[in-house]
């Protein structure tokens, strides 16, 4: 949630993503997609890449903590990167893979899917979204 709600300070969608191992956050980020005029600067792909760049290749023993429903490519990134679990808070009826729309993470052509958890601080989460639309919608 804190993530996210750097995400919603900075003007950008109030996504907030944590990786953590053995109780301990790892790595956290933030969607960045407008400050680096970047589509794919997801909060997920951003720990990601930090966690690949310190030479985690597979991440099995991992949790991922997000607040929204992961979108198809962060899904099928966490996917390849052998995720353990995902937790997540709200789900994305427009663009969520998770269940929602898509189910990436349960598709059974793949060789891996993580456990699953959501739920997590819904409302919270949902509420963060609700706000930075509205505000932008308040704006024009």
């Amino acid at each position: 949630m804190k993530e996210a709600r750097s995400a919603l300070q900075e003007d950008e969608v109030p996504i907030g993503a944590a990786l953590v191992k053995n109780n301990k956050l790892i790595f956290s980020s933030h969607n960045l997609t407008n400050q680096t005029s970047d589509p794919t600067a997801h909060a997920e792909k951003l720990i990601l890449d930090k966690a690949h760049k310190s030479g985690l290749k597979f991440l099995y023993d991992y949790t991922l903590y997000v607040t929204i429903e992961p979108c198809i490519m962060c899904s099928g990134m966490l996917i390849w990167s052998r995720l353990g679990r995902l937790v997540f808070g709200a789900y994305d009826l427009k663009a969520g893979a998770v269940g929602s729309v898509y189910n990436v993470i349960r598709d059974k052509n793949l060789n891996h899917s993580p456990e699953l958890k959501s739920g997590i601080l819904a409302e919270e989460c949902k509420d963060l979204m609700k706000r930075f639309f509205q505000s932008k919608r308040n704006r024009k």
